[in-house]
This record gives structure tokens, C-alpha cells and sequence, in this order.
């Protein structure tokens, strides 16, 4: 499903306002410009994204807005990430990321999890065992998938909500962890008290919560 694109503007420490002119070029300015350029390249590649470079000092009020003064200064859809000094790329992945999610949608099947994470093992041998196909996200070693498991879960299980792992979708819809998965794909789990509330089913989110078992 395609959105649309992410608007990124950048404010560069260049331009002009009446007699004044800036004439010192701006080395974190210049670096910034390469992070963007670099993240779209890698972490963000595949997200439809915009960007728009402008002359802090001819154009000063627009970042001012919303709360930009130094720069270099950069917004990502009208919010103020990043300003005075070099981008952290970090900050540019997470801001672009949770714009995408909140204007589109996953397909098919996904799990979101990590490497040592036994919960995990237990949902992608389900879907193993049934044949069906899914894409796996390690939001340890991609901070990128850690950023949309965020982006994806905290709107749906509440922003106090702690989110921990697997997170799947199955056919585009959001399931849960992998009890929830297992109901679904028909496959028996052993009791286990120590599981606790490692996931949360759509259906479960306003009922009153137990202890998993």
C-alpha cells in the first residue's frame, strides 16, 4: 500500500535578509546535508520522502514556527527534530519512521523480535509449520524495525504500555505475540507461568488483564 511521502525540510546557515548576508560557510550544515543524504540511503530506503533544502537566513520565520532559530535546523512533518548542530541519524530514522507508519499500512505477515527471544523461535516455527510465508524483523540489530514495531503497537496498546517481543501481523492484521498467533494457526502450546504478558491481542487490549499462561 503507498503513502505519502515523508516531508523533511532542511534550513541551512545560508541566505539573505535586507543588508544582511551570511558569507561563513556552515561545516555541520554541510554534515547534515550528508547524514540525510546517507539515511535515505540506507536506513529509510524505501520510504517515500521529500526533502526540501532552504536558506535559513531569507526564509527565517518558516522554522521559527515551530520552534527552529539555529541552524542547521531540521523538521519532519512540521515538527522540529534536530537544530544547531550536526543530525543524528537516529533521531532523522525515528521521526521519518513514525510518520510513514501512521499514514500506512503492513501487508501479509511479519513478526518483529530478536535473536534471543525463545517466544520468537515459538512464532516463526508456526508459521514454518504451516507453510506460510512472513517477513522477520530483528529490532535489535535494525533499528529501523525497532522504530516501526514502536510506531505500530504503542498506537494500538496505549502509549504507558510497555512493548516487548514478538510483535506479528498476520494477513495485514495485527495479532499479537505468539499465543495469539498459535490460536489462529491451530497449534497447541504448553502452559508456561513464566511467559507472563509478553504480548497483547487486538481482542484483549480493553478487557481486564491476568496472568498469561
Amino acid at each position: 500500500m503507498s503513502s505519502e511521502p515523508v516531508r523533511i525540510s532542511l534550513y541551512k546557515w545560508a541566505g539573505q535578509w535586507g543588508p544582511f548576508k551570511v558569507s561563513i560557510p556552515c561545516g555541520e550544515c554541510s554534515l547534515t546535508v550528508d547524514v540525510i543524504n546517507d539515511t535515505l540511503e540506507n536506513e529509510l530506503q524505501g520510504i517515500p520522502v521529500t526533502l526540501e533544502t532552504h536558506e535559513w537566513l531569507s526564509e527565517w520565520w518558516k522554522p521559527l514556527r515551530h520552534g527552529g532559530w539555529h541552524a542547521p535546523i531540521v523538521i519532519v512533518e512540521g515538527k522540529l527534530v534536530s537544530q544547531g548542530h550536526a543530525l543524528n541519524r537516529g533521531i532523522l530514522t525515528e521521526a521519518v519512521i513514525a510518520a510513514h507508519v501512521s499514514r500506512s499500512e503492513l501487508q501479509g505477515n511479519h513478526i518483529f523480535g530478536k535473536e534471543s527471544c525463545p517466544h520468537c523461535v515459538r512464532a516463526k516455527g508456526y508459521f514454518a509449520d504451516g507453510n506460510i510465508d512472513y517477513q522477520y524483523h530483528d529490532v535489535v540489530k535494525e533499528p529501523r524495525s525497532l522504530y516501526e514495531m514502536i510506531g505500530r503497537v504503542k498506537p494500538i496498546v496505549g502509549p504507558k504500555t510497555p512493548i516487548t517481543v514478538p510483535q506479528i501481523w498476520f494477513d495485514g492484521k495485527y495479532v499479537g505475540g505468539a499465543d495469539e498467533l498459535e490460536k489462529i494457526l491451530n497449534h497447541h502450546v504448553e502452559p508456561n507461568p513464566d511467559r507472563g504478558q509478553c504480548s497483547l491481542s487486538a481482542a484483549s487490549l480493553h478487557a481486564p488483564r491476568t496472568q498469561q499462561s
